[in-house]
């Protein structure tokens, strides 16, 4: 199909404006471009480059079928709801039926690396929403990105700042990628008009282990960092002890599981064949973050 209406969901997420913006700079026809948000008032900018700006709550499926009336190829951003209490793949699976019932005959959903024999906490989430995909009967395209290098502000700071990072991860290693060219990534599936079933695991160019990681923070802080190596259950009694809650330690204490386990410890081509790029490398984000890590 020439032209076809495509559909991002999560749009006033990080991801979902980056791929707005990537969709926007390709060419796109911003009237064939439909953002789904809850609160619509966060895409103002959107609408006025003439995107279609629509309401959808994964919590009310009643609203998808409006959203996505019209809608040739979807993107289903999965949720970032990993606290207790909320059923992401019951919400991918709503999201799932209500694309296939507004008539769309291609389907994008953001996964993570093998979720069928991952140690992370939510890997079930993501197999389970994979299964609502596939068993939809539509054509798929399935994008399982790893941990984001971005996420790696999440915790360098602090143990800058008391020149300790604290690992249960042993010598795995982790291929980090750029959290915009996961954003590249899906729009460049959205954009494609080939149908047919495909499935990327989107990864850096190499994997680093949490001692390169922090040999790559002092260098572009200047400050020192040791790598103190315990293992999961002393990890899990000094978050619980910091006072995190219980799934958030599960979430971290699982995530340094799966890379001592070596099941992050991957490197492919899947980024480049997607969109004819290499994928950014960890040694420029520390570039480009330098002085968020210095201060």
């Amino acid at each position: 199909m020439n032209n076809p209406t495509i559909l991002v969901t999560g749009a006033s997420g990080k991801l979902g404006r980056e791929t707005l913006d990537f969709l926007l700079a390709s060419g796109k026809d911003p009237a064939r471009i439909i953002a789904a948000t809850r609160d619509v008032t966060k895409l103002a900018d959107y609408a006025e480059k003439g995107v279609n700006v629509r309401h959808a709550d994964f919590n009310a499926p009643e609203t998808l079928g409006p959203a996505f009336e019209g809608a040739d190829r979807v993107a289903i951003i999965s949720t970032d709801a990993v606290f207790p209490g909320v059923d992401r793949v019951a919400q991918h699976s709503a999201a799932v039926s209500a694309a296939k019932a507004a008539g769309a005959r291609h389907i994008i959903y953001t996964s993570m690396p093998a979720p069928e024999t991952s140690l992370i906490s939510f890997a079930g989430d993501h197999l389970g929403s994979e299964k609502a995909v596939k068993e939809s009967g539509l054509d798929y395209t399935i994008l399982r990105n790893t941990w984001y290098q971005e996420n790696l502000l999440m915790s360098l700071p602090q143990a800058l700042e008391h020149g300790m990072l604290m690992s249960a991860a042993g010598q795995g290693k982790l291929s980090y990628i750029a959290h915009e060219d996961c954003a590249r990534a899906l729009a460049a599936a959205l954009l494609a008009e080939t149908d047919g079933n495909a499935i990327y695991t989107l990864v850096g160019s190499e994997g680093h282990t949490i001692e390169d990681v922090a040999a790559l923070a002092r260098e572009f802080s200047g400050k020192p960092l040791a790598v103190q190596h315990v293992d999961s259950a002393t990890l899990r009694k000094t978050l619980e002890g910091a006072g995190l809650p219980p799934f958030l330690v599960d979430m971290l204490v699982s995530t340094d599981d799966n890379i001592r386990a070596g099941n992050f410890d991957i490197v492919n081509d899947d980024f480049e064949r997607l969109t004819g790029r290499t994928p950014k490398p960890l040694r420029a984000f520390f570039e480009d973050n330098r002085q968020a890590l210095s201060s």
